[in-house]
């Protein structure tokens, strides 16, 4: 309120000024004439040229005046409310009990020998410990069924997965005290369409009597080191819909087995989604220890920004080695595997430990139960309650009804037997695993101590199975694949938001051709697909390389299919005559400027053929604030004229296309423009070809290198840089060294040197026995520095919007951009590599961005794009261990300065020395590394890598203050991680058509967003019927926290921040708001009190789901 009030002073006040001024120079002009007598019908001369003087004297004021009022809005603008610091400068979660960073400090990481529990201790009981409160025992049955890992999502399904729904219904009808449990929907939904009533029917029978729980209920069950939160929310309201559409059920307990490391990322996800439990299991051996000799494996699980406890999730870790039956009864594999009935003698898999299961006979029931309630008491000595969590299941069980009777046949006569010796004081049963919650709900209110258990913020990467093997492989593992995913994301979102407006004005106008589109069915089956890739063996690049190649196939055939919606959608939005889309809908008018040949290959540049005959290009900014940025496509012709909507001459630089490192096209011809856009809006060009166009043309300086036939290009060649190459804008200014790799960075607003300094290195594997593969890295001591036996060919671009650096390796072509553009994109340098690594063995390569900035043994990654954990390099251990996931940043600080590395892809991230950010880009192995993929890493592609390093100023009296728990990006990191991830869309007519009448531009918003919030979706809701949506949509809003305690003067943000709050009235500029309803994250639940709203008000950090109907 308080920005919008002096938007309201200072605009009535220049308006004043202006008129007042404007009345003064017409009452001078008015008294000035001359007194002379007049004749009729003349006008004297000089009084003509006098009035034309202060004509043009007044517009030189009204121009004045516009300059005086954007400067003042440029400073209003830079106004962020002080409120908004607030949140930042607190302490987060100082309430927690335990903060994971301060346990690594804690733990010695030695790994004795623990005996039957080896990475353990021997646990003991006393048989009385059970008198006054017995042992409650949930036995939960479960399949885990991973969408794609040794074989194909389809291949499993068809082979396997089909026959455990179809067991299920038929073998848990025989006794109604038997319970299953299942995660993933996307095997679901595929069994589903493939069924019959009376089968549908079986189904929601069981899940209506309770021995049949859906757990989680996202498409997959997802990765949470590579996955960006977008996806994350994406594949769970998938789920949760297909949920609510087919079966009307709600998941209330989170099940997460397999994902290899837990970030509380997934804890708030689930806890928005209105959830209050779940289940981790794949955390740090050493980690599992000391949590189980404090008793502490169950906790509530708090943001580390949480001020209070609103997001506290209560959280049950599992103890063991893993989530097999061996692993789950207690800690002696080698007796709870002989309670895994799949093993009896005779069968295809055995007990490794050499001791097999017998069948349960009245002859053995009381020594076997006895056995197994031995190691359910030891389990439950870890615990704080009497109520115990048992899982029994593995990867891909209960295909054959013979496992359903061997386990449920067993078990019951196991459970028959202790119930009935009151002697055991125990109660053991089948459960689902919220009968296990609900039990331990139970308990813990009769014993009336609300604070039980302890309060738990951080996260549980990097995670280690044994040993020194840590999965910090996999954060970078397949890199082309996790380039793509967030390409796809880019697109998804794109195509969701325009697909929603383009459907209301469809409505509106009631245009048939696009409402009987099937662009809905292709949208929901490109979330699908996108869902599918976050699964744990996906995103993680740990699949066979067939099963990378299917993932890779559908993914590029949505990003095909959403190219077309965006095409569509932009035709409608911006067609002056809206009834003519029915004569361009037959093919896609507008085309991306982007293509793909095949999934495994690098997007290229279309080319425009250009002629006299205009041609539109339209552009679309899929933030949701103003922007301006730059905009380059590739035309056929060096004679071009770019024109706005309104025919005036847009200034362009126009760079030539290169074919290899010193060949240039003479048939393509870059060109680039500033294009200043509206929030979510389309903005119209012309693009035609005129000889008397005059674009500024890049000039170039090759180092090391020579072009033969230069076409109209000013091409210098130099054997070698005798002096340093320097790029500068007016914010930064850059040294290179003469390979071509920068050197320095100089900030232009304090004048202050840094060095930046960016090079290469290889990692190769271990020579002992257990070698890296996909999961693990294990490498051979420190990187080794990249070496080049000649200078490399160094080619330098110097233009009026960019210029840039590449040099040229054996392995990587590096590019270093510098934006010459006032405002977000000329405060950072862009860092792109085309990488390929196909003929090496056995090595890593990294990209080391070293700086004499004094971070010590302290960085910062974020979690999932999400928010920011603070990481400590420890010397106590191993290398491997010092690598976290980044998803999209990561930055060192000291008190002067912060170094941020902005990634547009999620690779494997450290900070070994001070100052430094190294960040692994690619990974070729050639072995397995044991954990069952059965094979290395070898299906390399020539892969692209996009960053931007940002360095700022900041200001910090207390350096006690670095050591807290949190720690948050600034305002204008946030944004340029937006516009790193949200790039631009252009799209172009595929041919003129003449008859084509388009707006100049659509803006569907009133103004730019708050700065600090984010559009994460605009989702079009599914109605009842198949294949069809309903008017809603899920309105996805995040508001980020940011830190005030950096230089904002001339960000060239075109935002400002409002406390949380938006009106909705305010909002939309082409629609009215019908309704807007707030609902839980995945749409499952409505808050009870759930109206329509005209304000909304969200919490820095908070993530909050809207249904809104527009009109």
């Amino acid at each position: 309120m308080k920005l919008s009030r002096q938007f309201t002073v200072f605009g009535s006040a220049i308006f004043c000024v202006v008129i007042f001024s404007l009345y003064l120079m017409l009452d001078r002009g008015h008294l000035d004439y001359p007194k002379g007598q007049r004749r009729e019908g003349s006008f004297p001369q000089g009084q003509l040229s006098m009035l034309q003087e202060k004509i043009d004297h007044l517009e030189r004021l009204l121009a004045e005046n516009n300059e005086i009022i954007s400067n003042i809005r440029d400073s209003v603008i830079n106004l962020i409310d002080p409120e908004d610091c607030l949140f930042a400068s607190q302490t987060g979660s100082q309430n927690s009990d335990v903060q994971m960073l301060d346990v690594y400090s804690l733990i010695p990481f030695d790994n004795p020998d623990g005996g039957v529990w080896k990475q353990g201790f021997d646990i003991t009981y006393n048989i009385n410990d059970w008198d006054t409160k017995p042992l409650q025992v949930f036995v939960v049955p479960h399949s885990h069924n991973d969408p794609g890992w040794l074989k194909t999502f389809d291949d499993y399904f068809r082979e396997l997965t089909q026959y455990i729904f179809n067991n299920m219904v038929i073998k848990l009808k025989e006794d109604s005290r038997r319970k299953f449990i299942w995660s993933e929907i996307s095997y679901l939904s595929k069994w589903w369409d493939t069924i019959d009533v009376q089968k549908k029917d079986a189904v929601k029978s069981l899940l209506e009597n309770g021995q049949f729980e859906i757990v989680t209920g996202g498409w997959v069950m997802p990765d949470e080191a590579a996955a960006h939160y977008f996806a994350l929310i994406d594949q769970l309201i998938e789920g949760h819909q297909w949920l609510e559409k087919n079966l009307g059920v709600k998941p209330r307990s989170g099940w997460a087995i397999d994902p290899f490391g837990h970030s509380p990322t997934m804890a708030y996800l689930l806890k928005r989604a209105g959830f209050s439990h779940m289940l981790i299991q794949r955390v740090h051996y050493a980690v599992k220890k000391h949590f189980s000799m404090h008793k502490s494996l169950e906790f509530s699980w708090r943001q580390n920004w949480d001020l209070g406890s609103v997001t506290d999730i209560f959280c049950h870790m599992m103890p063991f080695y893993s989530y097999d039956i061996p692993h789950t009864c207690g800690p002696d594999p080698k007796i709870c595997c002989q309670f895994d009935f799949k093993r009896l003698p005779g069968g295809r898999i055995g007990c490794p430990w050499g001791v097999p299961p017998e069948t349960i006979y009245p002859g053995n029931v009381q020594s076997r139960a006895e056995m197994l309630l031995d190691q359910y008491r030891k389990k439950s000595k870890l615990f704080r309650t009497t109520v115990l969590l048992a899982p029994l299941g593995d990867d891909f069980r209960y295909t054959e009804r013979t496992e359903w009777d061997h386990q449920f046949k067993n078990y019951q006569l196991l459970f028959d037997y202790m119930n009935s010796r009151p002697q055991y004081n125990v109660k053991i049963q089948f459960g689902t695993l919220s009968d296990y919650f609900d039990a331990l709900d139970k308990e813990v209110g009769r014993m009336n101590s609300p604070s039980l258990f302890p309060v738990l913020s951080g996260d549980f990467f990097t995670y280690a199975d044994r040993d020194d093997h840590y999965w910090s492989g996999y954060f970078t593992s397949r890199p082309f694949y996790k380039r793509m995913d967030r390409i796809l994301e880019s697109h998804l979102r794109a195509a969701e938001i325009l697909y929603y407006f383009a459907l209301k004005q469809a409505q509106k106008y009631r245009i048939s051709a696009f409402l009987s589109s099937s662009y809905f069915t292709e949208l929901t089956e490109a979330r699908r697909n996108l869902g599918l890739f976050q699964h744990h063996d996906a995103i993680t690049g740990t699949a066979k390389d067939w099963v990378v190649v299917d993932y890779g196939t559908r993914l590029f055939h949505s990003l095909m299919n959403l190219r077309t919606i965006i095409g569509s959608s932009t035709l409608l939005l911006i067609l002056k005559d809206k009834h003519s889309f029915e004569s361009y809908s037959f093919d896609t008018l507008l085309e991306m400027d982007l293509k793909q040949k095949s999934q495994s290959s690098l997007p290229q540049k279309n080319i425009i053929k250009l002629s006299a005959e205009p041609r539109y290009l339209v552009v679309f900014n899929p933030l949701e604030q103003e922007r301006n940025s730059m905009v380059s496509v590739c035309v056929s012709s060096p004679t071009v004229q770019v024109s706005s909507a309104a025919g005036k001459p847009v200034q362009v630089q126009m760079s030539a296309v290169w074919e290899t490192a010193s060949t240039i096209s003479h048939t393509a011809y870059e060109i680039s423009f500033l294009a200043q856009m509206p929030p979510l809006g389309l903005k119209v060009y012309t693009l035609l070809e005129s000889t008397s166009s005059n674009p500024h043309l890049a000039e170039y300086t090759l180092y090391n290198g020579n072009v033969e036939d230069k076409g109209i290009f000013n091409i210098k060649s130099m054997k070698n840089a005798e002096e340093d190459i320097t790029l500068e804008n007016s914010f930064i200014k850059l040294r290179f060294g003469q390979s071509g790799l920068m050197e320095e960075m100089l900030n232009k607003e304090d004048g202050r040197r840094h060095d930046v300094k960016v090079q290469f290195s290889w990692y190769g594997t271990t020579s002992k026995k257990d070698k890296s593969g996909a999961y693990l890295f294990l490498p051979d001591g420190k990187a080794k520095p990249y070496v080049y036996t000649t200078q490399p060919l160094v080619r330098v671009q110097r233009g009026r919007f960019y210029s840039e650096v590449t040099c040229f390796l054996e392995h990587v072509s590096h590019s270093v951009r510098l934006y010459n553009i006032q405002g977000i994109e000329g405060q950072s340098v862009e860092v792109s590599n085309i990488v390929d690594i196909r003929k090496e063995h056995n090595r890593e390569i990294a990209m080391r961005i070293s700086s004499s900035i004094n971070s010590q043994n302290r960085f910062y990654t974020d979690l999932n794009g999400y928010q920011i954990q603070p990481r400590m390099t420890m010397s106590k251990l191993p290398l491997q261990a010092n690598v976290y996931p980044m998803t999209t940043m990561a930055y060192v600080q000291d008190a002067g300065h912060r170094l941020t590395l902005l990634s547009a892809q999620s690779l494997g991230v450290s900070s070994l020395e001070s100052g430094q950010i190294e960040v692994i880009m690619d990974r070729r192995l050639m072995q397995d590394d044991n954990r069952g993929l059965e094979q290395g890493v070898h299906d390399n592609k020539i892969t692209a890598n996009l960053f931007r390093i940002l360095l700022e100023k900041r200001t910090v009296m207390n350096m006690e203050e670095e050591k807290k728990p949190v720690s948050y990006p600034s305002l204008l990191s946030h944004i340029t991680s937006s516009f790193l991830n949200h790039p631009v869309f252009t799209m172009t007519e595929k041919v003129p058509v003449p008859t084509l009448q388009l707006l100049g531009e659509f803006s569907p918003l009133l103004s730019s967003f708050p700065c600090d919030i984010h559009l994460l979706n605009l989702r079009t809701i599914q109605s009842k019927v198949d294949g069809k949506h309903s008017d809603e949509a899920a309105l996805i809003l995040h508001r980020k926290g940011f830190d005030c305690r950096f230089s904002s003067r001339n960000t060239g943000l075109l935002c400002s921040t409002t406390q949380g709050k938006i009106v909705i009235q305010k909002l939309f500029n082409t629609f009215t708001v019908a309704s807007l309803i707030p609902s839980s994250l995945s749409l499952m639940h409505s808050p009870p009190d759930a109206r329509n709203v005209s304000e909304l008000n969200l919490s820095p950090m908070e993530i909050s789901t809207f249904r809104i109907q527009l009109r």
